[in-house]
């Protein structure tokens, strides 16, 4: 299983950091986020890694070079102008391949462990869901094990869950999708409609890091625990 990690986002909430380093290039303890995730891949038994990159790309390719010091293989799709989620990953197609491949947002730290998993033959993709952090308190889906609800509020849903910015994904989801700028969960509320899409709740360590404070804290969760990264 291949997997790729999204890094094109400008991380306009964490300027001034972000004005001269790629987001995914910010540090915890001496190691940047997209590092923590390069060495779980690894470590979980991926090969192979596709990284996008937009706002100053070229850093990342710099900096992580074909990744066979993480002993994975680095390949990446470049985009000049952001394509958002779901744009990136209609333009990396070609790298992805046929079969499942797990996503991940280069701007996270969690203690989840990354594994090759396949899919359901029914499902499209399998989404990792976490508690609803204090900046999203509603929630991005409705859930009850293991189907996902297009909204928070679905009678249907025992639980209202964020997305976690984790998820393994079969490129036949994005067959009828055209090329150009566009998110992801439109998508993916369309495919929760027909319960082509499953999912987990993950009630482990997870950060979005998506100001100057919260990379702060996930610092402080870093020194206090020994597996931070593991």
């Amino acid at each position: 299983m291949k997997a790729m990690i999204l890094a094109a986002g400008r991380g306009e909430r964490m300027r001034p950091l972000t004005d001269v380093t790629p987001k995914p290039l910010l540090k915890i303890a001496g190691t940047a986020l997209i590092e923590f995730h390069l060495h779980k891949l690894a470590k979980a038994g991926f090969s192979e890694v596709i990284i996008n990159h937009a706002w100053l790309g070229q850093q990342l390719e710099d900096f992580l070079g074909d990744g066979s010091r993480y002993g994975i293989k680095i390949r990446y799709s470049p985009e000049g102008e952001a394509l958002e989620t779901l744009g990136g990953i209609v333009k990396a197609l070609p790298l992805l391949g046929t079969e499942p491949f797990l996503l991940v947002n280069g701007d996270i730290w969690t203690d989840y462990r990354f594994v090759t998993q396949t899919l359901s033959a029914s499902k499209l993709a399998h989404l990792v869901l976490v508690d609803n952090p204090p900046h999203r308190p509603q929630g991005d889906f409705g859930f009850r094990a293991p189907e996902v609800f297009a909204t928070p509020d679905d009678t249907r849903a025992e639980l209202a869950l964020t997305y976690s910015g984790i998820g393994v994904f079969s490129p036949k989801l994005f067959s009828d999708c055209k090329p150009g700028k566009a998110p992801l969960a439109p998508l993916l509320r369309e495919a929760m409609q027909s319960e082509r899409i499953s999912g987990e709740h993950f009630r482990g360590h997870w950060f979005d890091i998506g100001t100057p404070e919260r990379l702060r804290q996930v610092e402080q969760q870093f020194f206090s625990n020994n597996e931070a990264g593991q």
